[in-house]
């Protein structure tokens, strides 16, 4: 650099934006007007055909094996957005279609979406994440302090419980959705409903007759054995977790959704008292329906859980106050 280049004053650039809907161009220096390559204005050259994205299971992790028949293994296998199914404060749920190109090989997914940092309302998750691990007492500062890094932590730590959890579960056999794969924070799992679409109720909404309450009841009595045994429990059980899903038309299976903040109960300090919470709410919403004998049963089952669980029944009778 010469001397007297000092005094000249410095070349300013300005970046380029470029918007969604602005397709990327090429222009020669001196030449003509900028000529759209892809001839798509505002399609993304790397996409598909069709649909809105390739699959993501290349590089995501995946559910364990046995994988059922229908879920869809391929590369070249198209995604397509049908919908939304549910919105949370934490996460949203949206119908995912994924289908092989040239083959009637399709399936309905659920695709269950963790929001970002600044859109998430992460505020009770504290007592739910007592006891799990992270890599380092750096992340562990960061989420107590709800930073923004902080809270991303918290998105991939839930992201990533659920699919472990659901995981674990649907191995032993419970009744719970297929974890199909898990892609940063997005979940995508077994979609509990018709092939038209139509999700399978909520046992919120329904009103049963005495012979399927007691049935349902007895469904969800094993359920709550099922995470007993992994020394689980929900956490945030309730109706509105439950699905219940009558395929045949006939038969009505219970299905437990929604475990993001399942729960240690050995781990966690206050798991006792999450896992009384889990059984008194879902034994009060069957005794409103006309299970009359409810409450006892929910007793005779939380001293079983306590006892598969190998804690002292006192552990659960001495919580004065739920979480």
């Amino acid at each position: 650099m010469r001397e007297h280049d000092l005094d000249r004053p410095p070349v300013k650039f300005r970046r380029r934006r470029f918007d969604d809907d602005e397709p990327v161009t090429f222009r020669r220096r001196g030449g003509p007007a900028p000529v759209d390559l892809d001839g798509r204005a505002g399609v993304d050259i790397d996409g598909p055909p069709t649909g809105d994205r390739w699959s993501t299971w290349t590089g995501a992790m995946h559910g364990p094996r046995p994988r059922p028949p229908w879920v869809i293994t391929d590369h070249a296998a198209i995604d397509t957005e049908l919908g939304v199914l549910k919105t949370g404060k934490e996460a949203d749920v949206h119908l995912l279609e994924r289908a092989v190109p040239d083959d009637d090989r399709r399936v309905l997914l659920a695709a269950k979406r963790y929001r970002s940092a600044e859109h998430r309302m992460f505020h009770r998750d504290a007592g739910y994440t007592e006891g799990r691990r992270v890599r380092s007492s750096r992340e562990m500062r960061a989420m107590a302090r709800r930073t923004e890094f902080g809270r991303d932590l918290l998105a991939g730590q839930w992201a990533a419980a659920e699919f472990a959890a659901l995981a674990r579960l649907w191995a032993d056999g419970v009744a719970v959705p297929y974890p199909v794969q898990l892609d940063g924070t997005e979940l995508l799992i077994e979609f509990v409903g018709s092939p038209d679409g139509s999700a399978a109720p909520r046992l919120a909404q329904l009103r049963p007759d005495p012979a399927l309450l007691a049935d349902l009841w007895r469904q969800l009595s094993v359920a709550l054995r099922g995470l007993a045994r992994h020394g689980l429990t929900h956490g945030d059980l309730s109706a509105y977790n439950l699905l219940v899903h009558s395929p045949d038309g006939v038969a009505s299976r219970l299905v437990v959704i929604d475990l993001p903040q399942v729960v240690d109960v050995i781990g966690n300090p206050q798991g006792p008292a999450f896992l009384a919470r889990d059984v008194a709410r879902v034994a009060e919403w069957f005794a409103a329906r006309g299970l009359p004998d409810a409450p006892g049963e929910a007793g005779a089952l939380l001293e079983e859980l306590c006892a598969d669980l190998r804690i002292p029944p006192e552990s659960v009778s001495r919580t004065t106050s739920h979480p």
